[in-house]
């Protein structure tokens, strides 16, 4: 035991803890986005407001790869409509979520 009277992997315990409450927010974020990312491609949407909206609140999951399916195809509906701005997303997501030494393209 330590001086605090935590076993000496308690940190490492809290951030697996932290890590699986994530993870299972990520899963319910992705229920919850999918019809919404559905609806805007179905239905040909141009609400740049809705769509940007909806991007950044994809970029938070940026960790999650069914997240990341879902934001690359909300970014590819919104290049016909703005390119700009769904390049500047998609540099956004690298600047956050893409390591330097992974070595992978997107």
């Amino acid at each position: 035991m330590s001086p605090t009277n935590h076993p000496p992997d308690a940190p490492f315990s809290s951030i697996m803890v932290l890590a699986e409450e994530m993870h299972r927010l990520a899963e319910l974020a992705v229920v919850q986005y999918t019809p919404v990312v559905e609806s805007i491609i179905s239905s040909k949407s141009r609400d740049v407001r809705h769509i940007q909206h909806t991007l950044d609140r994809l970029l938070d999951f940026g960790f999650y790869d069914p997240m990341v399916e879902l934001f690359r195809r909300l970014c590819r509906h919104y290049y016909s409509i703005d390119a700009e701005a769904a390049t500047d997303n998609v540099l956004t997501y690298r600047e956050m979520w893409d390591s330097e030494d992974s070595g992978e393209e997107s």
